[in-house]
């Protein structure tokens, strides 16, 4: 059996940009739920801007990813947290460089702060094969 990952965005439904409204996974052999991946490298430090985090955030979900043996493609729901408006547009920006033109399902919020006060960015994910 092979695994389908169908797209839908219903025309009764505004268009997404960036993202898709539903993914229909079928057959997949494994469902992989990703913990939220900050903006802290290997060597425990944090970049001091929020294009470094951003960038280190989807560096760590690619080694996720890659040590489960998956890529970005089988991505099909991310969550992203960003605790500053402003950081939207390079979010955006390092999103379509990670994903290209991949758009799985995906859930944006703005929140007040997390875990540590340093961090900017916490993205989590859901992949199948």
């Amino acid at each position: 059996m092979t695994v389908a990952i169908t797209g839908c965005n219903p025309t009764t439904v505004r268009a997404p940009t960036g993202y898709t409204h539903a993914i229909e996974v079928k057959n997949a052999q494994r469902r992989v739920v990703i913990s939220g991946q900050v903006g802290v490298a290997l060597d425990g430090s944090v970049p001091n801007t929020g294009e470094g985090q951003i960038a280190q955030a989807f560096a760590n979900l690619r080694a996720v990813l890659d040590a489960v043996g998956m890529g970005t493609e089988n991505i099909v729901k991310i969550s992203v947290f960003l605790t500053d408006r402003a950081l939207l547009p390079s979010y955006r920006a390092a999103r379509a460089m990670v994903l290209g033109d991949h758009a799985p399902a995906s859930t944006l919020l703005f929140v007040a702060g997390l875990a540590d006060p340093r961090w900017v960015v916490e993205i989590e994910a859901e992949a199948a094969d």
